[in-house]
């Protein structure tokens, strides 16, 4: 999955994640209650987000809905930042996002229980188990 979703178009796909499929005049609705964007700013969006393959629309009604996952798009973007920020390299990554920030007790377990986990799936994909 390889869509790179700009600003706006994040405003647009928030709102289908958050409140599922609708009409564009509702999410038009949403976006002018929201954010101030007029009727044909919305549409515009919209059709990019349609274009892009991240939303769908269907008749009747204009019925907008999202066709990738929050998720994917934060892999994609992370994935981006990663290349661009750490030459590709998500240990240096991890280190960055790590200098000098006071994590909680709470984070801090879970931050291991992940990396556990991790360690669990790479014994398995090793058939190390």
């Amino acid at each position: 999955m390889s869509i790179k979703l700009y600003d706006s178009e994040l405003k647009v796909m928030e709102v289908l994640w958050k409140e599922g499929d609708m009409p564009a005049g509702r999410l038009a609705k949403i976006l002018k209650e929201e954010i101030g964007w007029n009727r044909n700013t919305t549409y515009t969006v919209v059709k990019k987000c349609i274009e892009k393959g991240a939303a769908k629309r269907r008749e009747p009604n204009f019925v907008c809905s999202a066709a990738i996952t929050r998720e994917q798009v934060q892999n994609y973007e992370t994935q981006e930042l990663i290349g661009k920020m750490f030459d590709g390299s998500k240990e240096k990554f991890f280190a960055a996002f790590l200098d000098g920030k006071k994590l909680s007790r709470e984070e801090i377990d879970n931050l291991k229980k992940m990396v556990m986990e991790l360690e669990g799936q790479s014994e398995e994909d090793d058939g190390i188990s």
